[in-house]
């Protein structure tokens, strides 16, 4: 086909005097129909010119002109093929990353509206448990068991053989809330309200005065019942109370120190401490042994709320204390220029560091002349006497 394009193009280019001839050895004139059916291959086209136009020669096979003008023919048919094959392989492929994002949309439209439907359920489900909590507690307001544990045990002993001890509901006198303690109604005859357990050191007991005052911890195990609660069942009227402290050391010796007449000022006053007189075979480290040393009727203290007598600071074993809570763990007690008793330090924090006493202290309890290390405490109070 391309040998069909070169004739008919040099025809079309050639002047109407000049004659298109196969060499093949006679001088037969030019037949356009018998070309067509020639092999051109074997072939060799020559270019005559007119008569009379000077000396006759063998002019060349196809002018450059045309040979260049065919091949750029040529390269142009093949860049509109290439063109098209680019254009449809385009669209195709703009087709086939719409078709993607338009799945992907669909199935993120799905995932968005089976979230919606799942978050809706939960919120329904939220509101059904709340308004059960609600209609569960609004029913009745729980009942107090007593004033504290010695009433619950005076009104009890009459009907129960056996007070078992734990979790009950008091509300004192002259108070309008209600609140949980810990009864302990079989150590030393029962009736015992706790008001400080410490038993594993679990409970981190470096609290600021808020905390001190509401109380912390796990009732049964180690908590802080918290120094308003502590005021409301001493300030009863017509009531003493006796407030009783159980040691126990690392190596399983037990102790205890006792005070007949326990009560504490109001918040304005900063809970201060009163104390009667003192039994027991631990010592009685609240008054140490000097006025020095004497924590009785000291204000409570906290790492927030300092009362404890340092202004600007203390000297106490050649060592300028400025916070006795700081100097002793960040806990809350009845300081006084520090003293030699505070049941609120960590167990876990043995090891002292600088000379500060970071555990629970009661250094009056000693052996040898060398104070107990205290496994465990625990404070409680129990009225002794009630006059009608």
């Amino acid at each position: 086909m391309m040998w069909i394009n070169l004739l008919l193009l040099l025809s079309a280019h050639l002047p109407s005097s000049t004659s298109l001839s196969i060499d093949t050895g006679n001088s037969t004139p030019f037949n356009q129909a018998e070309i067509l059916d020639e092999d051109f291959s074997e072939a060799s086209v020559k270019i005559q010119k007119p008569l009379g136009g000077g000396k006759g020669r063998e002019a060349c096979s196809i002018p450059c002109d045309i040979t260049a003008k065919l091949l750029r023919d040529e390269k142009h048919s093949l860049c509109g093929h290439l063109q098209q094959s680019l254009l449809a392989y385009g669209r195709s492929t703009r087709k086939l990353i719409r078709d993607v994002m338009e799945e992907q949309q669909r199935a993120l439209d799905f995932l968005n509206s089976q979230v919606t439907e799942l978050m809706s359920k939960v919120q329904t489900l939220s509101s059904e448990v709340q308004r059960s909590n609600t209609e569960m507690y609004s029913i009745k307001p729980v009942q107090s068991h007593g004033r504290d544990c010695s009433d619950i045990k005076d009104n009890l002993i009459s009907v129960v053989p056996k007070i078992p001890s734990g979790i009950y509901i008091v509300h004192p006198e002259n108070t309008d809330s209600s609140f949980e303690v810990f009864c302990e109604m079989d150590y030393m005859g029962g009736g015992w309200t706790v008001m400080q357990r410490r038993t594993d050191g679990l409970t981190d007991f470096k609290r600021p005065w808020a905390d001190y005052t509401d109380g912390f911890g796990h009732l049964p195990g180690e908590h802080w019942l918290g120094l308003r609660k502590v005021f409301h069942i001493l300030n009863q009227k017509e009531t003493r109370f006796q407030l009783h402290i159980a040691l126990v050391s690392h190596d399983d010796i037990t102790s205890y120190a006792s005070y007949d007449d326990f009560r504490l000022d109001n918040e304005t006053l900063f809970y201060s401490i009163h104390l009667g007189r003192y039994a027991g075979s631990a010592g009685d480290a609240f008054r140490g042994y000097d006025q020095d040393q004497n924590q009785d009727t000291a204000p409570f203290s906290a790492s927030d709320v300092d009362n404890d007598g340092c202004n600007p600071f203390c000297s106490i074993s050649n060592q300028t204390v400025e916070s006795c809570s700081s100097q002793h763990n960040q806990t809350g007690w009845w300081f006084n220029q520090c003293g030699l008793a505070n049941l609120n330090g960590s167990p876990q924090d043995l090891e002292q560091s600088q000379g500060q006493n970071t555990h629970i202290l009661w250094d009056t309890w000693t052996q040898n002349g060398v104070a107990h290390s205290i496994k465990s405490v625990t404070m409680k109070i129990r009225r002794i006497t009630t006059n009608n």
